[in-house]
């Protein structure tokens, strides 16, 4: 399946506000709901595996033979997602969610880059069963705590599907929310490796906006059942990109 033919889930709403996770109580059921079958989740697992795949051949042609540090990177993203959280006592916070859950895609980013690494061509069917058995081993428990919990495995180098799943439980955030977001911030995460992010030349606020912002906006204007929705999305960026910094150019 090329990446040309993949398609999204996309709503005509907001991106990000769109996904109220004040409407269900448990991710286990919202997934049970939203999983109506074993082959749904792997089609979602393989899309990732191949966009993901192409993102990191982006940065170096043999990634899975430099060594990057993928679980040092999954807990540092875990102390940034704490932060939009909240986690201090001592003075009043405001959970930004929608950037909880970004922060969570990013963590899948790299733990997903991770299991590549290390299940090879069964990555889909290990990670499809170990979500499956999260789903029947769930403990619930606070969110702060879990993430404590995936930062901690991380620390050992390890990536945990059982923990990340179990913060995804406790937010509560459902595999295809993940798979939406994912999806988006990938065709994101690829437009910056394509503009200069790693040489440092990339500029991550367009006109006093943060680049997500634009994604957002953007995305909402493409029809989500088109076969082109990610060369779509790309060439919205590039355009975008180009009209503000056209001055400095």
């Amino acid at each position: 399946m090329s990446v040309r033919s993949l398609r999204t889930r996309f709503s005509q709403c907001d991106w990000l506000n769109s996904f109220d996770a004040t409407s269900v109580d448990k991710f286990p059921e919202t997934l049970s709901m939203t999983l109506s079958s074993a082959q749904q989740l792997r089609h979602w697992l393989q899309t990732m595996v191949e966009l993901q795949r192409s993102h990191n051949e982006k940065v170096h042609p043999e990634w899975d033979q430099q060594g990057y540090p993928f679980t040092r990177a999954i807990w540092i993203e875990c102390a940034e997602l704490m932060d939009h959280f909240g986690w201090k006592w001592w003075k009043h916070q405001q959970a930004d969610l929608d950037q909880v859950k970004l922060e969570l895609v990013d963590i899948w980013h790299f733990g997903l880059s991770a299991l590549m690494i290390q299940h090879g061509s069964q990555v889909v069917e290990v990670v499809a069963n170990e979500v499956n058995g999260a789903r029947e081993s769930r403990e619930p428990s606070e969110f702060r705590e879990s993430v404590e919990t995936l930062a901690s495995t991380a620390l050992q180098g390890e990536f945990s599907v059982a923990a990340f799943a179990g913060a995804m439980d406790a937010l509560p955030m459902s595999f295809e929310n993940l798979y939406t977001i994912y999806v988006a911030k990938n065709v994101l995460n690829v437009f910056r490796q394509e503009n200069g992010y790693k040489e440092g030349t990339y500029r991550k606020s367009w006109a006093g906006r943060e680049d997500n912002e634009h994604l957002a906006e953007l995305a909402q204007t493409l029809n989500i059942d088109s076969a082109t929705y990610i060369e779509d999305l790309q060439r919205l960026l590039t355009d975008r990109y180009a009209e503000v910094f056209s001055d400095s150019r």
